[in-house]
């Protein structure tokens, strides 16, 4: 359709723009990320059995490779719905370590920092609708429903057919033994 040939570029420009910008210049990213970098260690830490890497530029490169790489892949229409996911991932961290508005106390900072808190909202919004959208075709689960009741009836009318011929022998092979006898 049309729509999403338009649509899925304009949503992914800005997350391959800012990826681009933040491959190119990570450190002025770090100080925001620091807090959700070390929650998110922090918790991984008590949670898994391994340890995950500490350092904050390295994190804040590998969820700019991802909004390069998915933002360009769902640009293009290629795997969309996971793209989109990826993208929907990314944003998340993104938005809570560059948009802290609510540690900001001048009216002008706190106001700005909301606005681009809920532009990310927003596009987050945009990227779960897209990463639901099967493009009018029936999801997977649907199909996968529909494909077991087709085996399943398939399977049920091999049982009756089966059942019916094995009664006929078996009509068959009491006819022959009465003839016998």
């Amino acid at each position: 359709m049309l729509v999403r040939r338009i649509a899925r570029p304009l949503l992914a420009s800005s997350f391959i723009y800012g990826g681009i910008d933040t491959l190119r210049n990570p450190q002025t990213r770090v100080p925001g990320a620091r807090p959700v970098v070390e929650q998110i260690t922090k918790t991984a830490d008590e949670q898994l059995p391994v340890q995950v890497p500490r350092d904050v530029e390295q994190w804040v490169r590998i969820d700019a490779g991802i909004k390069v790489g998915a933002g360009s892949l769902f640009a293009l229409g290629k795997l969309p719905r996971l793209s989109a996911l990826a993208l929907a991932a990314s944003v998340v961290p993104t938005t809570l370590a560059g948009h802290r508005f609510w540690e900001h106390e001048d009216p002008e900072e706190r106001f700005g920092q909301l606005s681009n808190f809920l532009k990310n909202a927003g596009l987050l919004g945009g990227l779960l609708i897209a990463a639901v959208d099967t493009e009018g075709r029936p999801s997977v689960g649907y199909r996968a429903k529909r494909a077991a009741k087709r085996a399943a009836d398939s399977t049920e009318k091999s049982y009756e057919k089966a059942s019916r011929r094995a009664a006929r022998a078996q009509k068959k092979a009491a006819r022959k033994a009465r003839k016998a006898s």
